[in-house]
């Protein structure tokens, strides 16, 4: 029984000091707490800045309205120039339409002259060839009465009842009467042709050309038209490219007269640089927020627990009163004095943090659990092993 005791006390102390050892030489970080990276919202334009009223450390969503830059003395010289030169052109464009249509209306003047006078000139034409028809008919039968007081007196005249004088006079008036003929029949011969010529719209005749004065100033006044018209759909082209600079223009006085602020991210409203009513200028820091997103843990340890440690290695990290401990993995090892890598984020660190040797820690339970997120600032630790007394911690937690 004796021995029993002393091996349970042995059992005992054994334990007891491995406890004690296996605390003391857990990889524990001296200090850890939540932090995050800062963004700056800049002034897209210079103005006058009218912010939304939200306290410091308010949240708010990507996309939301912070506030709006207003500048009443944009220039917008260049638009007026542009818009001055639309209104010439299109002055221009209304001119040159404006004669066309004239031209256009003169034209169908004309034709209608023309029309009028190509129906009046066939009308004539039928007519000369009716007279023309008429005249060599009478021509025709005045012949045949030539002919036969001519054969009539040349059988006098051998008979010796006529004399030679009555016979030459016969003779004279058959030969008028032919010539008559031929002439009368020429005449319709001639006015046939200008009848079809005039149906094809061709005038024959002395003092003018192929086409009466109307067709010729028609087709002279259609090359001024067509012209103009080339002048015109150029005219048009050049104001549709006006119309396409007032626009783009337009667009950029607008984004220069007025300007909104939105989040670009969703986190919570870190310190304001300007206030409203401030005058800024283009580029100028206005508010800077922190970015929910990209929560990670700093801490520091010791130089024996980080030459022990390698990136991607896991941990846990506990939050100072709370018995929950949460996963994490080691994404950087800065080393000691490693003041730069906390220049973009929210929460810098002290002097004793340091001098140990930085270490940063991803817990994705700080963006994904709502009511984790955002928790910049909080303090806890950060546990590299597993310690024997974990499981009584949790008790009087």
């Amino acid at each position: 029984m004796r021995s029993v005791k002393i091996i349970a006390g042995l059992v005992i102390v054994f334990v007891s000091l491995f406890v004690i050892v296996r605390e003391q030489t857990v990889g524990v970080s001296a200090d850890a707490f939540i932090n995050t990276r800062l963004t700056t919202v800049r002034a897209p334009i210079a103005g006058t800045l009218e912010l939304v009223q939200r306290p410091l450390g308010a949240r708010v969503n990507e996309s939301d309205n912070l506030g709006t830059i207003v500048d009443p003395l944009v220039d917008n010289v260049r638009l007026a120039d542009l818009q001055q030169q639309r209104m010439a052109s299109k002055a221009e464009l209304d001119r040159l339409t404006q004669e066309a249509a004239d031209l256009t209306r003169s034209i169908e003047e004309l034709e209608t002259r023309a029309d009028n006078y190509r129906r009046e000139r066939i009308e004539q034409l039928k007519a000369q060839i009716e007279g023309a028809e008429a005249s060599s008919k009478a021509a025709e039968a005045r012949l045949r009465y030539a002919q036969l007081s001519l054969n009539r007196s040349s059988r006098l005249s051998d008979q010796g009842v006529r004399t030679g004088e009555a016979l030459e006079q016969s003779q004279s008036l058959a030969e008028v009467a032919e010539l008559d003929l031929a002439n009368a029949q020429e005449t319709v011969r001639i006015a046939r042709i200008n009848l079809a010529a005039a149906e094809r719209g061709i005038f024959l005749g002395d003092g003018y050309n192929d086409a009466p004065y109307s067709e010729q100033r028609i087709s002279e006044l259609a090359v001024s038209r067509d012209r103009l018209q080339s002048s015109a759909a150029a005219q048009d082209t050049v104001l549709q490219a006006l119309d396409a600079r007032i626009r783009a223009e337009q667009v950029r006085v607008n984004r220069l007269n007025s300007a909104s602020l939105t989040a670009n991210v969703s986190g919570l409203i870190w310190d304001y640089l300007a206030i409203s009513g401030e005058t800024v200028q283009r580029g100028q820091d206005v508010i800077r927020l922190v970015d929910c997103q990209s929560t990670i843990v700093t801490l520091s340890v010791t130089e024996r627990v980080y030459n022990r440690i390698t990136l991607g290695s896991s941990a846990q990290f506990r939050m100072n009163g709370s018995d929950r401990l949460l996963p994490g993995v080691i994404t950087r090892v800065a080393g000691a004095g490693a003041s730069t890598v906390y220049q973009n984020l929210a929460i810098a660190p002290s002097e004793q943090h340091l001098e140990r040797f930085d270490v940063t820690l991803d817990v994705p339970a700080l963006r994904q659990d709502a009511s984790l997120r955002c928790l910049i600032g909080r303090t806890g630790r950060v546990f590299f092993e597993e310690r024997p007394l974990d499981w009584l911690r949790r008790f009087w937690a």
